[in-house]
């Protein structure tokens, strides 16, 4: 790539928003007055784990109100929290009300997909990202701590 065709490139990208890793169109439902950040990292499909997931995320907004920013991450069978149909479903709907984004990895959508011949129904409110882990990895280089229930 020519020098000129690479600085087009970075305009266009950054007039655009396009945030490397992302293959989202929406925008972060980050708090822009966070002074904390955390990430909850789900892989596990139990409901254990899917509720202590909800819990330390209700937890943490109520101790620190106004000045957090939670991301969860689900990928693996963790995915399922964000099926349409979830058990979970009102309380992952209250949480994004809240402010919490939910993020899906699409990688593992797409190995359901080609499994079953079909792709689960998600929750609308789920941020589609291209694979989990390296969206941990782009949060945690940001500032987020992560925490894995």
């Amino acid at each position: 790539m020519n020098r000129r065709t690479a600085l087009i490139a970075a305009a266009l990208i950054a007039t655009l928003g396009i945030t490397p890793g992302r293959a989202d169109a929406h925008p972060d439902n980050a708090n822009p007055f966070a002074t904390h950040k955390l990430v909850l990292q789900l892989s596990d499909g139990s409901m254990d784990k899917q509720n202590a997931i909800i819990s330390a995320a209700n937890s943490v907004l109520k101790d620190y109100p106004n000045t957090v920013s939670i991301v969860v991450v689900a990928f693996g069978p963790g995915v399922r929290i964000l099926y349409a149909n979830a058990p979970l479903r009102e309380a992952v709907d209250s949480l994004v009300s809240q402010g919490v984004e939910f993020d899906v990895c699409m990688n593992t959508i797409d190995t359901i997909k080609r499994k079953t011949g079909h792709a689960p129904k998600l929750n609308p409110h789920a941020t589609p990202v291209p694979y989990g882990i390296p969206r941990i990895m782009e949060l945690v280089s940001e500032g987020y701590i992560l925490v894995r229930p």
